[in-house]
């Protein structure tokens, strides 16, 4: 007992600093909202009938995302493995065996000579039957086995978390390629109104060479500025091909067209968003709801690797029948036998290997610390950037689309003034050029608003409910 109590004192310990969990009243300077999107389903968030059937089918059929749900069953089993480990051990037996044994030994002089009964000697090669129970325990006096189950425990919480935080990331990637390929259907629309303009002015510029009012320079102008943009459409059309197939990817389909939506994109209203208070943050954010239950699974892991330098106490036990012909069996009284036996094990010297995995333990709980930390930050610091982001892209939009009814207006001016000769082509087609340029970049814009929206709804934890 003095030397368990002399081992038990030479335990090292190390501090770990516990985690900061602390948050910033409000996200920058904005007003502290009692409501909260992230609270709201994905299905109510997005009102497109097309895009929450896409959604409901990647939820159903994406493999990444079906991969990750065995993940969740085999930690679950885990967790049974665990428990089953502090409980006791209770196996069943049976065997025959046969041994024959040199006369000039010990055991061969005594079945010589021993008579088991007036009639009866040792059967020569002797064998032996036998049928039993056989039980062992570990009594978990130091608790590590339970800690043990603990920590599988956390680390199941853990994988579902990562498990609802792919589910925002897939919803997210979902939704955001069904802008980005609603955009390209607007950005090709428009270039093919612009291609008819551009073709018409081709047509009247070839009549008025005709006529000798334009050069053929001028020709070779407008036609290299309809050729550029026929480029640019192609371009455009592949670009569509590639994000129908991203999708179809995550819906676990082969290639098929998309069903979409795309009239009416400028005009789509960008909804107002809720942030609520940034420490909702801890609870609504599954990366970071899972990077805490990776901690306390560390935290645990610390205690069970503590454990391994106290004594471990063991009880084990047996009962069953044995003898050399299987009618003793029957006579419980002779073939009975039993065993009952404790032991106390611990570790005395060379206790190197138990020391690092202690300090390793350690060492993963303070990396669980940080990388907690580094989640709360960069939950908040991706909410306050997307919430800046969506105003200045408001802003943004509302300077274009007044640029886009400038340069539209100029288009009809600038012909009038070349066909009055107080203009000549270049401007006509720089004029043209930058109306086209300008419409692009309206729609990228309006998509890089609708994208805003949904990286806030996912940096605030929004998607999994």
């Amino acid at each position: 007992m003095v030397l368990t109590l002399l081992v038990v004192s030479c335990v090292p310990t190390q501090k770990v600093r516990e985690a900061n969990r602390k948050l910033p009243a409000q996200y920058d300077q904005t007003q502290i909202d009692s409501v909260n999107t992230a609270n709201i389903s994905w299905k109510t968030f997005f009102t497109d009938p097309e895009l929450n059937t896409l959604i409901d089918s990647a939820l159903a059929n994406n493999q990444e995302l079906n991969i990750f749900l065995q993940k969740i069953a085999i930690a679950k089993n885990e967790i049974k493995a665990r428990k089953g480990e502090y409980l006791p051990f209770v196996n069943y037996k049976a065997g025959a065996d046969v041994e024959k044994v040199g006369e000039y030994t010990r055991n061969g002089a005594v079945e010589k000579n021993l008579k088991i009964k007036e009639d009866e000697v040792f059967p020569e090669p002797l064998t032996n039957y036998s049928a039993g129970l056989y039980a062992s325990w570990e009594l978990d006096v130091c608790k590590k086995l339970r800690n043990s189950k603990k920590m599988a425990v956390m680390e199941y919480l853990a994988t579902t978390e990562g498990k609802k935080f792919m589910t925002t990331n897939l919803v997210a990637e979902v939704a955001s390629a069904y802008y980005e390929l609603i955009a390209l259907d607007n950005q090709l629309e428009i270039l093919n109104q612009n291609l008819k303009i551009q073709e018409n002015a081709l047509r009247v510029v070839k009549l008025q060479k005709r006529a000798a009012q334009a050069t053929e320079l001028t020709v070779q102008r407008f036609e290299a500025e309809v050729l550029k943009n026929k480029s640019e459409k192609y371009e455009i059309k592949q670009q569509i091909t590639e994000v129908e197939n991203k999708l179809n990817f995550l819906i676990g389909k082969f290639s098929a067209p998309i069903k979409r939506n795309s009239k009416g994109f400028l005009e789509k209203q960008i909804d107002s968003l809720h942030a609520g208070i940034p420490s909702e943050l801890l609870s609504n954010r599954p990366d970071i709801k899972r990077a805490e239950y990776e901690l306390l699974a560390a935290k645990l892991d610390v205690k069970v690797a503590k454990a391994n330098f106290y004594p471990s106490f063991g009880i084990k036990a047996g009962i069953g029948l044995q003898a050399f012909k299987p009618k003793y069996l029957t006579i419980m009284s002779e073939s009975l036998l039993y065993n009952l036996g404790g032991d106390l094990v611990g570790p005395l010297i060379n206790r190197n290997a138990i020391k690092a995995t202690y300090s390793s333990a350690n060492a993963r709980q303070l990396q669980a610390v940080y990388e907690y930390e580094k989640a709360i930050l960069n939950g908040y610091i991706e909410v306050a950037n997307g919430l800046s982001n969506m105003k200045n892209l408001a802003k943004s939009y509302e300077n274009k689309r007044k640029q886009v009814a400038a340069l539209t207006k100029s288009i009809e001016v600038a012909n009038k003034l070349y066909q009055s000769a107080r203009a000549d082509y270049m401007e006509i087609l720089l004029t043209q050029r930058d109306a086209l340029e300008s419409k692009m970049k309206l729609v990228e814009t309006k998509k890089e608003q609708l994208l805003g929206r949904i990286n806030v709804y996912k940096s605030l934890g929004g998607g999994w409910k």
